[in-house]
Formats: structure tokens, C-alpha cells, sequence
């Protein structure tokens, strides 16, 4: 059941302490490729981001969004102290606002308009990519699935803002 939007716990949800900011974008061409890096993107109304394999739009995780501040905390867990976003697959690293505040609500990053759709749990490959243990590290620093609403490019530095 949704939340009364005047009750007060719901009023706590929607107040948030600064917009973010964007550190990382990262796209991956193709299947079992390596993520690259990238300074600017264009996010597709309905799809994903062009040259990310996932373009093909299946909604919901249109972008995927992980946490600045969560990477430490992983890294220490999977005691990888050498720790980089493309190692994590999410597409998009932030600082400064918390994701799990974007659930179910709009965003905007850049020219985009975004809706988050769902935490981003790790997958399997996160054993490969971090190690053993490497998926229990991130659980519950896996970030957020969002789909595109509007469309437009987004770079480095630009604000995360809630709607």
C-alpha cells in the first residue's frame, strides 16, 4: 500500500539533503566485453544508453545507478582494495544523494529524466569480477535500476535531482 503523501513518514522520504552528482559513466559494448568508460552519454526514451549492450530497452533497467559511497564499503568486503567502477557493471557511479531515496520516484541527470525502478542486486559474475565472496559483498550496495522517461545526454559532473 502506498504511503499517504502528507503523512509524515512520507514527507521525511521525499526530503533529501542536496542533488548528487555524477563521477562515472561507463557503457558495455557487448557481451563478457569490459565496461568503457565514457565522459558523456545519451539516454534513449523507452531503451538505454547508446553503445551499451542493453540499449535494447527492457524497461525498467534502462541505466543502472550504483552509490559512490558504497564502493569502500564493497571494496573492504571483498577485500579488494583496488576496487573500479567497471568491475561493478552499473553504468552510472554517484556521489551525494542516496540512491535508495530515488525508488519509485523521478530523477533527472543532465538533459534526462529518469524513474527508479528497482534496487540493482549483484549477479553471479560479481564472483568473477571481485572473487569469492564477491556477490555477498555487494548485496545491498547494488544501486538502482532506472527506466528513461525523457530522453538526452548526460556527462561527468552533472547534478542528480530528484523530481
Amino acid at each position: 500500500m502506498p504511503l499517504n503523501p502528507e503523512s509524515p513518514l512520507a514527507r521525511l522520504m521525499a526530503t533529501l539533503p542536496r542533488a548528487g552528482k555524477v563521477e562515472w559513466i561507463g557503457l558495455r559494448p557487448a557481451r563478457d566485453q569490459a565496461m568503457v568508460a565514457a565522459d558523456a552519454v545519451m539516454a534513449e526514451t523507452g531503451g538505454g544508453l547508446v553503445g551499451d549492450r542493453y540499449k535494447g530497452g527492457s524497461g525498467k533497467r534502462g541505466i543502472t545507478l550504483i552509490q559512490a559511497e558504497h564502493l569502500p564499503v564493497i571494496a573492504t568486503l571483498a577485500q579488494r582494495p583496488d576496487l573500479v567502477p567497471s568491475l561493478l557493471r552499473r553504468n552510472v557511479v554517484v556521489s551525494g544523494i542516496p540512491l535508495v531515496a530515488l525508488k519509485g520516484r523521478r530523477f533527472r541527470i543532465g538533459e534526462a529524466v529518469f524513474e527508479g525502478t528497482e534496487d540493482c542486486d549483484p549477479c553471479s559474475r560479481m564472483e568473477d569480477a571481485l572473487g569469492a565472496g564477491g556477490y555477498n559483498a555487494m548485496r545491498g550496495h547494488g544501486g538502482l535500476c532506472a527506466r528513461i522517461v525523457e530522453g538526452g545526454t548526460f556527462r561527468l559532473g552533472d547534478a542528480v535531482e530528484a523530481l
